[in-house]
């Protein structure tokens, strides 16, 4: 089967330069993208209602965009003025990066983690005097919660937004001969859209073993994976099933 026509569960690239947009010219392939799911922020009355007050603590921990996001909407909901004096422990230079949207970042006590949980675990070690709030999805992987705890830090969890099934009904009878996923929960979005899905012959691609596992778990078969030592990126997988397929 030769591919003519990707969807990739995700908003689409917001630069000229994407891999995608090189893919889809380089091969002839139409790429679409639409996110199978999405972020909704969750109310004031529901962070207060898990007892959450915001200057009970010294320290932030923010591990996403939509978690910087999301905690200086709540700040601003509740009426809270964060303190200058505010730590901020980043799980990466993008994240901190980011975080220069709502504070002057020379002026911010701010530390950086390496990219990894783990890595920025160990700096929050050596600030054991803080108490410290972690603002997070309604999904959170047990590695933030475990290592927290194995660290000994008083900390807080915030569930500050959600991530939520998007509405995919126009999609009912437009096929695709492959389908990428980045997440469980985009795979379990389609499934919620469409619960009568059948593979047939389109093919999934997968991005990381949770992914994996939940495609498998479904049902689907999954014939494009990545990372792999071969093809670290969506796309080198994605390129490499194509010039397969499309040579037969």
């Amino acid at each position: 089967m030769k591919v003519k026509t990707i969807l990739v569960s995700q908003p689409a690239p917001k630069t000229e330069n994407s891999p995608y947009i090189e893919l889809s010219e380089k091969q002839k392939v139409k790429i679409d993208f639409r996110p199978f799911i999405h972020v909704e922020g969750v109310p004031a009355k529901e962070v207060r209602a898990q007892k959450i007050d915001l200057s009970n603590y010294t320290a932030i921990i923010l591990t996403s965009r939509n978690a910087v996001d999301h905690f200086f909407r709540i700040a601003e909901e509740m009426r809270f003025t964060v303190p200058d004096s505010m730590k901020y422990f980043c799980q990466s230079e993008a994240v901190a990066y980011y975080l220069q949207k709502y504070v002057v970042y020379r002026k911010r006590k701010i530390y950086v983690g390496e990219r990894t949980f783990p890595q920025l675990a160990k700096i929050i070690k050596k600030h054991k005097g803080e108490r410290f709030l972690l603002p997070s999805s309604d999904k959170l992987k047990d590695i933030i919660p475990n290592t927290l705890n194995e660290i000994d830090v008083n900390w807080d969890r915030a569930i500050l937004f959600k991530t939520v099934v998007s509405d995919l009904s126009d999609l009912e009878n437009v096929f695709y001969d492959i389908l990428v996923f980045f997440s469980p929960s985009g795979i379990d979005s389609l499934f919620k859209n469409f619960p009568d899905f059948k593979q047939n012959n389109t093919k999934i691609a997968v991005f990381g073993n949770s992914t994996i596992k939940a495609a498998t778990e479904a049902g689907l078969k999954c014939n494009i994976k990545a990372p792999t030592p071969e093809t670290p990126s969506m796309t080198m997988a994605l390129e490499k099933f194509i010039v397969e397929s499309n040579k037969k």
